[in-house]
């Protein structure tokens, strides 16, 4: 089944051009300076390439998801998982809650600058004490009438250095279980945060950020959709979060084979190229087969999602796949460069370390494979939560 348009393949060939002349020089010193220029997202929103599913009226094109699955397929390409989180953490995993729940005057304040390239956002979820388990996070915003007073940690914050706000989850209620947990929109210039970065093992040209908030005032207004109902919309959310690790592990993957073939070609061992070796030429031909499989599977359930399907089994799955996948593909391909694959002057030794937080994101594989097994198992039937 071909998902793609003539203007999908259009769209695909400009961006491809663009981030070839604009972003494939730089990468490297991006990495090098942990820090990505704001620049390039703005240069990005001016040719259109941000906020491809949003509304219209707020500066948006409202395309089909697909057009998401080219953006960050291609952007993977670079061969750079920071650069690639940054817009995905932007796009798909913070900003759809003001979208989505948000007030028109939140909307009217964020969506515009989010499209343009002018605002970077992330989300605010884990907590030292608090992972996956959203229910223990101890953050919390207490009501003073006109605004929230938040004290609280958040930690492993992709974009928490350099970006503008957090859709920060917090506790109205402590009461109240998953009904007293709340989303609200802070600025992160706002007195009493503090911010600082964390050194990690990939990502490098993507910020991260442990987050603390002493007494920081937060307008009422700031509060995303009704009080309390922050972990549903969540539970909603979560699976598009969790989707796009899809297009940008098979764009990686599909990069890492491709990189690994020049290579082969050029590199001469006992009077041959390694590409002649059948063992070689073999472990090739299963993991493209592997990954051809996996690209299928994803863009079956990005259709799902494109047509409002909520499916949180083969999403969940999906997620899985693609991301023990691309483990075992940056393995393998970087064993195929021998002791270079080992030098940072070859491409392998960033994807190697790149892909290890995948299967830790957004849900790890221990939770994917949980949420699967009670689907599976147990029978269980996850439905979109009703606001």
């Amino acid at each position: 089944m071909n998902y793609f348009t003539k203007e999908h393949e259009m769209f695909r060939e400009s961006l491809r051009d663009f981030l070839n002349k604009e972003v494939k020089r730089n990468i490297d010193k991006w990495e090098s300076d942990h820090k990505i220029p704001r620049d390039i997202w703005k240069k990005m929103g001016d040719q259109g390439f941000l906020g491809l599913t949003y509304p219209e009226k707020y500066g948006g094109f409202d395309l089909d998801f697909f057009f998401e699955v080219i953006l960050f397929e291609e952007m993977s390409k670079m061969n750079s998982g920071g650069f690639v989180i940054t817009q995905q953490v932007v796009q798909c995993m913070s900003s759809p809650y003001i979208l989505k729940y948000g007030s028109e005057e939140l909307k009217g304040k964020y969506l515009p600058g989010i499209i343009s390239g002018d605002l970077i956002g992330c989300i605010g979820i884990t907590e030292p004490d608090a992972g996956s388990d959203v229910k223990s996070i101890k953050t919390k915003a207490e009501d003073k009438g006109d605004h929230y007073l938040l004290n609280g940690s958040k930690t492993f914050i992709t974009n928490g250095v350099y970006g503008d706000f957090v859709v920060t989850v917090a506790k109205t209620d402590s009461n109240a279980g998953t009904k007293g947990i709340s989303l609200i929109v802070v600025d992160l210039n706002s007195k009493g945060i503090n911010r600082t970065k964390i050194d990690k093992l990939g990502w490098h040209a993507s910020d991260t950020a442990e987050i603390s908030f002493d007494n920081v005032k937060v307008p009422k207004e700031n509060l995303i959709g009704k009080e309390g109902k922050g972990f549903y919309y969540l539970m909603n959310g979560l699976q598009l979060e969790r989707l796009i690790f899809v297009p940008s592990c098979v764009g990686a993957m599909e990069f890492a084979i491709s990189e690994s073939i020049k290579y082969m070609k050029q590199r001469k061992s006992f009077g041959q190229t390694i590409d002649k070796f059948q063992a070689i030429r073999h472990k090739i031909a299963s993991l493209s087969s592997e990954i051809e499989s996996a690209k299928v599977f994803g863009y079956y359930c990005c259709e799902l999602y494109n047509k409002n399907i909520y499916d949180v089994k083969l999403c969940s799955m999906a997620k899985l796949l693609v991301t023990e996948l691309h483990e075992k593909v940056s393995t393998e391909c970087l064993q195929f460069f021998g002791g270079n694959g080992f030098s940072e002057e070859y491409p392998l030794a960033r994807m190697y370390r790149d892909c290890r937080v995948g299967t830790i994101g957004a849900g790890t594989s221990e939770i994917m494979r949980e949420i699967i097994a009670k689907a599976v198992i147990d029978d269980t039937e996850f439905k979109k939560v009703k606001s």
